[in-house]
């Protein structure tokens, strides 16, 4: 079966860096498009970053623009999300998905992606 198995969070000072990364199984991972997710406590999911089957395209909330990238290994199965300049904002568990159909605004929305991972958390103080 699949599974997406995320790795790399942690405790953080306020203008840190971490890097997370996700590896799947189970699927042919070039065949996926991959998004990273982030829910703090009380809030909804929500979008951080997404990138397309073969890399060519990179999509980003307007909140991590420019503090985070998104990349990927196909030779690895492995999805990465670089986070630079954190704030404490930016505190939450972090989940990577996959998905074999999505373009557009879809890369946007959590309810378009099918496999989830089981997260990360990131906690970042001030």
């Amino acid at each position: 079966q699949v599974q997406l198995v995320e790795s790399g969070g942690g405790l953080v000072q306020a203008g840190g860096s971490l890097r997370l990364s996700c590896v799947a199984s189970g699927l042919t991972f070039s065949s996926y498009a991959m998004g990273w997710f982030r829910q703090a406590p009380g809030k909804e999911r929500e979008f951080v970053a997404a990138i397309s089957r073969i890399g060519g395209s990179t999509y980003y909330a307007d909140s991590v623009k420019g503090r985070g990238t998104i990349s990927r290994d196909n030779a690895k199965s492995t999805v990465y999300l670089q986070m630079n300049s954190l704030k404490p904002e930016d505190t939450a568990v972090y989940y990577c998905a996959s998905d074999a159909f999505l373009s557009g605004s879809y890369y946007y929305r959590a309810d378009r992606y099918d496999y989830w991972g089981q997260g990360t958390q990131v906690t970042v103080s001030s």
